[in-house]
């Protein structure tokens, strides 16, 4: 994952209550390098939030209605989502052990004091900047310029093998480890098992891995609509036309790409 082009931490507070959301955004403030790019208030919505913000940093409430903050990590595993690092927070101390079980980085006692808070996000800095080390030392070459690429995709739709241009293809997506093509007048399955395969078969100058789970035809992006704090989604030029999520550390490409 490359690294971000800035030092920011971009966290999500999840609480159902709304004093608690306030009083951890108001202490927050104190850290100039932790910036709160949304809130929720239930499990459901801290899902969707993380799968489609992909935040460095999760402040989660353990007791919410629906699906608590221990479901939370649990649900976010099963849909093998990138994990944040997580500080767990409650009035309670008895759900200790199970949260570093699940290996919350940390798990602080409401109300929240100052100096705790501090600590937690300390221990985040360190784990944050570790992280990004090790993605970077991890990170494969690029291809060489001038390397093969398909110009032909097969596309199985209606028990037919079709067979597209690669230019056509205005998004790909994957859920539940199935990738779907969506191209003109065509959408259906693809035979790449993986994201990450598919993209490597194409040309990197006209797709872009814009959010974990989409690959879009930069030529077929129809619009840039702001969205959360410092963050944005595309709408394709597709029948349906679609909205896609640009994680966070893809908002600088598009920044340079469109002037914004």
């Amino acid at each position: 994952m490359p690294l971000r082009a800035t030092s920011t931490i971009a966290a999500i507070l999840v609480d159902d209550e709304p004093l608690a959301r306030d009083e951890l955004t108001y202490l927050l403030r104190e850290f100039p390098d932790v910036e709160v790019i949304a809130t929720g208030t239930n499990g459901l919505e801290a899902v969707r939030l993380i799968t489609e913000l992909e935040p460095d940093l999760v402040f989660l409430d353990i007791q919410m209605p629906g699906l608590d903050g221990m479901g939370v990590i649990r649900r976010l595993r099963e849909q093998e989502v990138p994990m944040p690092h997580i500080v767990l927070a409650t009035a309670h101390d008895q759900y200790a052990v199970e949260a570093f079980r699940l290996e919350a980085m940390d798990y602080l006692l409401k109300p929240v004091e100052r100096e705790r808070l501090g600590q937690a996000v300390e221990r985040a800095r360190r784990a944050i900047a570790e992280k990004a080390r090790t993605a970077q030392a991890a990170e494969p070459m690029p291809a060489p310029r001038g390397a093969p690429v398909r110009t032909k995709l097969l596309v199985k739709s209606g028990g037919r093998n079709l067979i597209i241009d690669s230019q056509e293809m205005i998004y790909a997506t994957i859920n539940d480890g199935l990738i779907t093509v969506v191209a003109s007048g065509i959408e259906g399955e693809s035979s790449y098992r993986t994201i990450e395969e598919l993209q490597s078969n194409l040309d990197p100058e006209a797709f872009w891995r814009v959010h974990r789970s989409y690959l879009v035809n930069i030529h077929r992006i129809k619009e840039v609509i702001p969205w959360f704090k410092s963050s944005f989604q595309i709408r394709m030029d597709d029948k349906k036309q679609t909205e896609i999520p640009v994680s966070r550390v893809q908002t600088k490409r598009l920044r340079a790409l469109f002037r914004l």
